[in-house]
């Protein structure tokens, strides 16, 4: 028995020392661009006994979720969780889809970007975006130490962690970030859930909007931030998924975007379900909505 148990044991130290456990690193090595010394302090969420997100976000950081060796197929997912740019359900769209990914070989690194506050950003409407720039050229410069190809690295994002995942795959000509390396901030994939795309009186969702840009934003930043008006041949494909019952963000959204994705003959697949509501998904098992997903992903070679 006693030896039995000694062989479970030197049989379990070997398999946590090959797991790939997640690390935090900060966003940007030194000093944060486009911020002010004001000490925000931020707030952990919790919902229902459980850890839920944060808000008051002003240190940037990425959360790095790692497949085995063996079972890595060099993709890599940068996740932008949602939350109105107010907050950001980090768990349930981070952690969760991050784990997810992970069992089926790709590279998740979850970004906890600045939320908008003009407490702590000079010019808090560029503020996320910076972020998720940065994060991706973060994942391309270092592909090599995790194992990733830098031709299949994709961004993720949820309701207005959407508008940010689809503001980065049609704004990529616009650099926000130091970049002496002049690394490619273009997603090569965009996966964009019940997102926010338009900031347009008749599409937008107000909340997200007046958080990014305030009560009174200018035509210049309307335009700007409907991404639906910025797709072009090169946008990144894209895979979109949305409910015809959504209350928070009209799915009109999606459909704007698709359309000018296929008038631009960019490869795009949209799924539509006719009821949900908002954050559908949440309810569903990852394994289970994500699905076609991987099948969209392994149909476009981004997974074996």
């Amino acid at each position: 028995m006693i030896k039995q148990t000694a062989i479970l044991f030197f049989c379990m130290v070997i398999l946590f020392s090959t797991l790939k456990g997640q690390e935090v690193i900060p966003l940007y090595n030194g000093e944060i661009p486009n911020s002010t010394s004001y000490p925000m302090k931020e707030v952990t969420l919790n919902w229902d006994g459980q850890f839920g997100g944060y808000k008051n976000i002003s240190k940037p950081t990425l959360e790095i979720y790692l497949p085995f060796k063996e079972q890595a197929n060099g993709s890599a997912v940068v996740i932008c969780p949602g939350g109105g740019y107010g907050m950001e359900s980090y768990r349930l769209e981070g952690l969760n889809i991050a784990k997810t990914f992970i069992n089926h070989g790709t590279a998740a690194f979850i970004l906890k970007y600045r939320l908008p506050s003009d407490s702590i950003m000079p010019d808090k409407s560029i503020g996320p975006l910076q972020d998720a720039q940065q994060a991706i050229k973060v994942v391309r410069q270092q592909c090599k130490m995790w194992n990733i190809d830098p031709n299949k690295i994709g961004i993720m994002g949820f309701s207005a962690g959407g508008h940010l995942a689809s503001t980065a795959g049609t704004h990529f000509d616009s650099c926000l970030v130091a970049n002496d390396q002049h690394t490619s901030i273009r997603p090569d994939f965009m996966i964009l859930i019940y997102p926010v795309i338009s900031m347009t009186d008749k599409l937008t969702h107000t909340g997200s909007r007046k958080n990014l840009l305030g009560e009174n934003p200018t035509s210049q930043q309307l335009d700007f931030f409907s991404n639906e008006l910025h797709v072009t041949d090169q946008t990144p494909p894209t895979y979109l998924t949305h409910t015809g019952d959504d209350k928070v963000v009209d799915v009109d959204n999606s459909i704007v975007f698709y359309e000018a994705l296929r008038h631009h003959n960019v490869a795009a697949e949209l799924h539509l379900f006719p009821k949900g509501n908002h954050g559908f998904v949440l309810s569903i098992p990852t394994e289970e909505w994500m699905t076609p997903l991987f099948l969209w992903m392994k149909g476009n070679k981004w997974m074996n």
